[in-house]
């Protein structure tokens, strides 16, 4: 019997079960504008900000391919990937709350404060992972392999959103008169009540997409497939036969990852220290100061523009990539963010900052969104969650590499002006733009007939 064709999803659909990676990615926001600034207020050095920030990466590492793993054989009654969304984001949910109050709980405990601050980092990076991963293999789930790249456009927009919220909400509560100043070894109170947004936008995210969509059964799947057959319960051990057997475009496409997230990890690491030192022209040791939580809330509102830029972008990669090809695409987008990146050192007005968040602002929806796109297309269905957990080692070994040497050659090459190890990060996505336009084969273009047809088979 010949496989059926997988339905194509309305936007609509595709949103409802997308709008989880919102919450998702607004406690992210929360973190990557925050996380620097919270562990120097409780009194981190600059040079020892990228080893905390190692949880993250770790963790990713660990949790992504078994839990890809574990959602390819899973068939429960609320779905394959749905109990990973919920599990995660009920964890992150109290990382987010204890987080920004580890201080509080330290004295509560008498604990080491740092050694509690990381703890819980470390919680939240592992739930969030939980809840995230599976979001990428739903795309390759529920739609069909035409529509992958709007799909992973949709869901790049409501990151944007997400993301939006979560880097600016410290801000936010700053202009509504919450304050931005704390005792030392405390956070401020905009950024706790910042993180408890964060942890409520989360979990009624996560709820809207499980209530909403409805996952495919193994009867269905097997209907979809090129046999017929259900998919197989595999082992956990077959995890390291698939990493043995991973498709060759995603070796090529691991190192343009590498250079990428190895440029943003150094932008979300060491943007506060960069912006206290470079623009604010701080000392190296001053994390206290109300010059310095400016920076902080500074460092957010540019990292909620990058997010904000990438949206009308994650609408513009669909047709540019039917125009020019997706590596093509994907390249261009890497070298504008390579020169947002760079040109932070000569931009020295902080209201022209935006120039340079715009850059990112297109690699972000990219590096979003077309990796995935190119690669869902080489990986098998019943495969997909491992899959997509293995493509995550490509993201997580640069930023483990980084986390481990980027905080020495900051104090030993750089003279902790964090400044100059930006403008390396940005020197490492025009790197991968190259690597993008030289290594990646080009795909077989659609013609004009087909390109009609799946636009014509977009509906809301």
């Amino acid at each position: 019997m010949a496989k059926k064709i997988k339905p194509n999803l309305s936007i609509a659909q595709i949103i409802n079960m997308s709008m989880g990676f919102l919450g998702i990615q607004m406690a992210f926001g929360l973190q990557n504008g925050n996380a620097s600034r919270i562990l120097a207020n409780l009194g981190a050095d600059v040079h020892e900000l990228s080893w905390f920030w190692l949880v993250a990466p770790i963790t990713g590492l660990i949790v992504q391919p078994i839990i890809g793993h574990m959602g390819d054989n899973t068939w429960s009654p609320l779905g394959r990937r749905k109990p990973y969304f919920l599990i995660g984001a009920v964890l992150c949910a109290i990382g987010l709350v204890l987080l920004p109050n580890a201080a509080s709980v330290t004295n509560l405990i008498a604990a080491n404060v740092l050694l509690l601050a990381v703890i819980f980092l470390a919680m939240m990076d592992f739930s969030v992972n939980i809840a995230m991963e599976p979001f990428r293999a739903l795309v390759g789930d529920m739609l069909p392999k035409h529509q992958g790249t709007i799909g992973f456009s949709v869901q790049t927009i409501l990151i944007g959103i997400g993301a939006v919220i979560g880097s600016e909400m410290p801000n936010w509560l700053t202009k509504i008169g919450v304050s931005n100043v704390a005792e030392k070894g405390f956070v401020a109170d905009n950024v706790i009540y910042a993180f408890y947004i964060g942890a409520a936008v989360l979990l009624l995210s996560i709820l809207y997409t499980i209530f909403t969509t409805r996952e495919y059964s193994p009867k269905e799947f097997a209907d979809f497939s090129d046999d017929n057959k259900e998919p197989e319960h595999s082992k956990f051990m077959d995890i390291f036969k698939d990493f043995a057997t991973i498709p060759p475009l995603m070796k090529k496409l691991g190192a343009v990852q590498f250079f990428s997230w190895f440029a943003l990890f150094t932008m979300w690491v060491f943007t506060t220290s960069a912006l206290a030192t470079h623009h604010f022209g701080l000392a190296p040791d001053d994390t206290h100061s109300d010059a310095f939580n400016k920076a902080g809330n500074l460092t957010g509102h540019l990292f909620g523009l990058y997010n904000l830029f990438a949206i009308p972008f994650a609408f513009l990669l669909t047709p540019i990539a039917k125009a020019i090809g997706k590596k093509q695409t994907h390249a261009l987008a890497l070298f504008a963010g390579g020169l947002g990146l760079i040109s932070m050192f000569f931009i020295k007005d902080t209201g022209m900052l935006w120039i340079s968040m715009a850059g990112l602002g297109f690699a972000w929806a990219s590096i979003l969104a077309m990796p995935y796109a190119m690669l869902i297309d080489a990986i098998p269905q019943r495969k997909m969650g491992v899959y997509m957990g293995i493509f995550n080692f490509f993201i997580v070994i640069p930023q483990i590499f980084n986390g481990i040497f980027g905080g020495p050659i900051v104090k030993n090459l750089f003279g902790n002006m964090a400044i100059d190890y930006v403008v390396v990060g940005g020197i490492c996505m025009i790197v991968a733009a190259a690597v993008t336009m030289f290594l990646i084969k080009d795909e077989t273009p659609e013609t004009p007939k087909e390109i009609e047809e799946e636009i014509q088979q977009i509906h809301f």
